[in-house]
């Protein structure tokens, strides 16, 4: 079956995966100046590299969990489409010892530091292109509404009150007026006014990469 005619009548709202992915871009840009100009020991960079691997834990183990099984099952019998999901599980297994190295030379303040944080950008931004190119398509073909629904509500347990807290601020740090019109349009009605009440305020508070 073609990508270009879906099998569900319903179409996927990609917006908060695109926003989360632009997310974890501009974290790496901010992790590329940090050790450019030597300041990965400032507590703000500490605190920002802290809250990036948290965050690409949180997105990746759900997708692991959640996403890539129920596009698997949908998928079954087809050798094209589920060599790209082990594309997809193989690209995430391969991020764990490059994030690993990166700590392990930011604590010794190692000299390749930029070798290796340009080595994660590279390694992280390909696999973000392959996802949004071949497997987004693929789930919007395959999926259905309610299917991603269940995606995000395993990715909302996951990240619980506290974490949710801080996704929000986070994904709508140094956003557009578009971007962040077109990212609460996509989550449900209170979130826009827990986020200016609450999350924001503390979100500024924690100064991240500051």
């Amino acid at each position: 079956m073609s990508v270009d005619s879906p099998s569900n009548s319903e179409l996927i709202d990609f917006t908060p995966m695109y926003a989360t992915h632009n997310a974890f871009r501009r974290d790496l840009g901010r992790l590329r100046e940090a050790a450019d100009a030597g300041r990965m020991d400032a507590p703000g960079v500490r605190a920002g590299w802290a809250n990036f691997k948290r965050q690409l834990d949180v997105h990746h183990s759900v997708e692991d969990v959640v996403l890539w099984p129920a596009l698997h099952r949908a998928v079954v019998g087809r050798p094209v489409e589920l060599a790209l999901i082990a594309d997809m599980e193989a690209e995430h297994a391969h991020l764990d010892p490059l994030l690993a190295s990166l700590d392990e030379a930011i604590a010794r303040r190692a000299p390749d530091l930029g070798v290796r944080v340009l080595e994660l950008t590279e390694v992280l931004g390909n696999h973000m292109r392959h996802e949004e190119i071949a497997a987004l398509p693929l789930i919007q073909q395959e999926l259905t509404a309610a299917d991603w629904a269940a995606f995000r509500s395993a990715m909302a347990r996951r990240q619980g009150p506290s974490g949710a807290a801080v996704y929000i601020p986070w994904i709508l740090d140094d956003v557009t007026p578009e971007e962040r019109h077109a990212f609460l349009a996509a989550m449900p009605a209170p979130v826009g006014i827990l986020n200016r009440m609450a999350f924001q305020p503390l979100y500024r508070r924690s100064r991240l990469w500051r």
